[in-house]
């Protein structure tokens, strides 16, 4: 009897699987095995990098932009009406305190004054006859306090026509430089119109905003350097710090007295300021090593005596190009360069020291 055709077909093809079920079974289930035999031991262990950073001395610093700034600014104006008759200085001089920026002219300020004088020796002249008769009997004490009325309202007069004539000249109410002038010769005056501006620069504003999360570190009368666009560096001290933080930016005003004695330094340039806040030990760490845990708070990874890897927050207290300097860690650490994105905390890991 023969076999059909399609019988010995399915005998054909299950021959096959059943051999290559026993050629698996003879060799590629005993790899892994065989494979675990040569595997070095601990090679499940995860490899990192680390280096011992020690801990240094740093003296703590609030860092923010600032620019200079006029001490005071004025815009001086006219006290009266009248031409302008000089104008003795040049804007952009540096100027005493009472020097003349505009002259008005006299007028008739001139002839009032001579009137009022003359009108005041006059009442001179009265009160003391009138003293003189009263004191033989031919005056009573009230005509005596009518003239010496009299008297003072002819010292009065005087007096006015003395300001009234002073007022024509202008002057500066302190010493600093005639930054811009408003009125030229011929250019007529009313009360409280701009004769121009004068701004003391001696001593000099540094002015800055610091954020909401330093400002508590500050404090009237600490040290403060400000480097300028220039490459000057200038020293002086806080005298304001606000209480009361911008709506808009959140941030608080502050602003450092700088002596200024040649009044070389202009005002409203740009400045680097550093504040002096006090020192203590600190890490410097390469930018690199910085990571976030799982709560979004930054700080560094490193390893502990036994091989487990931590994580420790820190506050950047400043950057620099060697890296950035750190509080928040105690003592000298193991941490973690290369690698620290790819290990948990408490995992235990395998370590190799940088040189």
């Amino acid at each position: 009897m023969r076999m059909k055709p399609q019988y010995l077909f399915v005998i054909v093809v299950m021959g096959v699987v059943l051999f290559g079920f026993l050629v698996v079974g003879l060799f590629g289930g005993h790899k892994p095995a065989a494979e675990a035999r040569t595997a070095p031991p601990g090679s499940t262990l995860p490899s990192v990098q680390a280096r011992i950073v020690p801990p240094s001395m740093r003296q703590y610093e609030v860092v923010l932009r600032g620019r200079t700034q006029a001490t005071r600014a004025v815009t001086v104006r006219s006290e009266t009406a009248g031409v302008v008759a000089g104008a003795p200085v040049l804007q952009g001089s540096v100027v005493a305190k009472g020097a003349v920026l505009c002259r008005l002219a006299v007028d008739a300020r001139q002839a009032a004054l001579d009137q009022a004088r003359a009108q005041l020796k006059s009442m001179q002249l009265q009160q003391q006859g009138s003293v003189e008769l009263a004191r033989r009997g031919f005056r009573s004490q009230t005509q005596v306090l009518t003239s010496q009325a009299s008297l003072d309202a002819a010292n009065a007069a005087t007096r006015q026509a003395e300001i009234a004539l002073a007022q024509v000249n202008i002057r500066a109410p302190f010493a600093g430089v005639f930054d811009h002038r408003d009125a030229e010769v011929g250019s007529y005056l009313a009360p409280g119109q701009p004769c121009g501006t004068l701004i003391e620069l001696n001593p000099l504003l540094i002015v800055g905003d610091v954020p909401e999360t330093e400002a508590a570190k500050l404090r009237l009368g600490a040290a403060a350097t400000a480097r300028l666009v220039s490459g000057q560096r200038i020293d002086g001290r806080i005298r304001y710090v606000a209480h009361d933080a911008d709506p808009q930016t959140r941030t608080y005003h502050l602003e450092i007295l700088v002596p200024n004695p040649r009044l070389e330094i202009r005002s409203g340039l740009s400045a680097e300021v550093r504040v002096a806040t006090g020192s203590g030990p600190a890490h410097l760490l390469p930018v690199s090593a910085m990571v976030l845990d799982s709560a979004g708070r930054q700080g560094v990874r490193y390893v502990l005596d036994d091989n487990r890897v931590a994580f420790a927050p820190v506050t950047i207290v400043e950057e620099t190009r060697d890296g950035v300097w750190v509080t928040g860690l105690s003592g000298a650490v193991k941490l973690i360069t290369v690698g620290q994105s790819f290990v948990a905390d408490g995992q235990k890991v395998r370590v190799t020291l940088a040189r």
